[in-house]
């Protein structure tokens, strides 16, 4: 049966900035698997996507609307997926929730856009989340975010391209062309079967090796372009 649940919830709404989930039960140690989190997961179909197709990771849904929690729950036990959800506000509860724990992958799909100027202060990614978050990845770790609302992507890409501890993988103010996850949330699903453009961004820790091999590349290819007096014709910049 389908669940009924409010399109859009304020996340200023005071009952819901003290809900205190309290810390997750996460495997711990050498051996335990990593844990993927995705803000704001609504039905979850981008994680149960991502554990049926990686069952070795431990896979979080943060969600403030409870119906979908226990719906996610509920889906995910009779699948025996390692998915969980869990009813907490983003920007407020991440520090508790994680505390002693570190993430491998957060993941911010399609989030509410809150279109009205007098309304972007309920908008989720702020300089407070990606403080949150910058403390919270692992060394190697990634934040991955993705918007059909072009002004929403841009505000976020003004946050996330502000904090200093995050590297843009594509470059600075740069978006990625295509997911690299072969999954899909409910809304990206429909967004791209209505031929609608996706503007998606993905960060890493500035002190990583992975941020460190990036720039290696994006100084080589500005390299190639400074070198070719006309790189828009060139065939090596066509061919990508």
């Amino acid at each position: 049966m389908a669940v009924r649940v409010r399109h859009h919830v304020n996340p200023l709404r005071p009952g819901l900035r003290s809900l205190a989930p309290g810390r997750l039960p996460l495997q711990v140690g050498p051996q335990a698997p990593p844990v993927d989190v995705e803000l704001g997961c609504a039905d979850a179909q981008f994680l149960f996507q991502l554990a049926e197709k990686s069952p070795d990771a431990q896979y979080i849904g943060i969600e403030i609307r409870e119906a979908w929690v226990d719906d996610v729950n509920q889906r995910a036990a009779e699948a025996g997926l390692p998915l969980r959800a869990v009813h907490a506000h983003i920007n407020v509860d991440l520090p508790s929730l994680f505390a002693g724990h570190r993430v491998r992958r957060f993941f911010i799909n399609f989030p509410d856009p809150w279109f009205k100027r007098h309304q972007h202060n309920r908008r989720v990614v702020t300089p407070e989340l990606a403080r949150d978050l910058v403390g919270l990845l692992e060394p190697e770790g990634e934040l991955f975010f993705q918007s059909d609302v072009w002004d929403l992507a841009l505000d976020a890409m003004a946050v996330l391209e502000s904090e200093p501890l995050l590297y843009n993988l594509r470059g600075e103010w740069s978006f990625l062309p295509e997911s690299p996850y072969g999954v899909q949330s409910l809304r990206e699903e429909r967004v791209l079967a209505q031929g609608f453009p996706v503007w998606r961004m993905r960060y890493v820790l500035a002190g990583s090796q992975r941020a460190k091999q990036a720039r290696v590349g994006q100084a080589g290819w500005r390299r190639a372009i400074a070198s070719d007096p006309n790189p828009l014709l060139s065939p090596r910049t066509i061919s990508g």
